[in-house]
C-alpha cells in the first residue's frame, strides 16, 4: 500500500493529515480523561495537548499507512491517583471513543458540505479526504478495542466479565496477550494476502458508508 502511495502524492498528503489528527486526538482523549479522573501524570509530561509532536510514534504511524492499523506513543497513567471507581475503564475507552466520535462527526460534516454543493477545497477532493478520515478513525477505534496485550480493549473488557473470569483473563493477557498480538501483526506484515485484522477494514468501510 505504501509504495503505491508515492505514485499518488495528493493521496499520501491526505492520509498523513488524517493519521496525524486521528492518532493525536486519540492520545489527547486518554490524557484528558485521566486528568479529569485525578491523575495529572500525562499533563505534567506534556501529553495533555493536541500537538501531534507530543503523541506521534513514527513506526506506529508507518504501520497504519502500510497495513491499516497502528498506534501512537501511549499516554502514561498512574492508577493510584484516580479519584473515581472504574476510572481505568473511562481512560481506556476515551481513545477509541474519540476516534468513533471523530468518524461520525466528520461524516455529518461531509453530508453538510456536499449538500451545499462543495466538493473541492484548494484543489483537494473533499470526498477522498472525508472518506479516509472516517476510515482511519473507525479503524483506530476498532483495532484499539481488541482485548489483547496493551491495547485499550484489554482494560475495557475486564469490566464486563464476572470477577473470577476477570482475574483469569488479566493473568492470561499479561502472559500471552502481547505475544499473540505481535504474532498476528507480524503475520499480517510478512505474509502476502494474509491479514488477521481484515474484519476491521471491512467493518470500517461499512461504518463509513453509514456515516457518510
Amino acid at each position: 500500500m505504501l509504495l503505491q502511495l508515492f505514485d499518488q502524492p495528493q493521496l499520501l498528503i491526505i492520509l498523513i493529515f488524517c493519521l496525524i489528527f486521528a492518532l493525536s486526538l486519540h492520545e489527547f482523549a486518554h490524557a484528558l480523561v485521566a486528568n479529569w479522573c485525578g491523575d495529572s501524570t500525562a499533563k505534567m509530561l506534556g501529553r495533555l495537548t493536541t500537538n501531534p509532536m507530543a503523541h506521534l510514534d513514527p513506526f506506529g504511524a508507518l504501520m497504519l499507512l502500510m497495513v491499516g492499523f497502528g498506534y501512537a506513543k501511549p499516554v502514561p497513567v498512574n492508577p493510584r491517583n484516580f479519584r473515581f471507581r472504574n476510572a481505568d475503564f473511562y481512560v481506556a475507552a476515551a481513545g477509541p471513543g474519540m476516534n468513533l466520535l471523530l468518524g461520525i462527526a466528520s461524516g455529518l460534516l461531509w453530508r453538510m458540505i456536499s449538500g451545499a454543493g462543495v466538493y473541492e477545497f484548494l484543489g483537494m477532493p473533499l470526498d477522498v479526504l472525508f472518506f479516509w478520515f472516517m476510515f482511519i478513525n473507525f479503524n483506530l477505534c476498532l483495532f484499539n478495542l481488541i482485548p489483547l496485550g496493551p491495547l485499550d480493549g484489554s482494560y475495557v473488557l475486564p469490566h464486563f466479565l464476572p470477577r473470577d473470569l476477570q482475574r483469569r483473563y488479566e493473568v492470561w493477557n499479561e502472559r500471552f496477550g502481547g505475544q499473540l498480538l505481535m504474532g498476528l501483526v507480524a503475520l499480517s506484515l510478512i505474509l502476502p494476502g494474509f491479514s488477521a485484522f481484515r474484519w476491521i477494514s471491512s467493518f470500517s468501510r461499512s461504518l463509513v458508508s453509514w456515516a457518510a
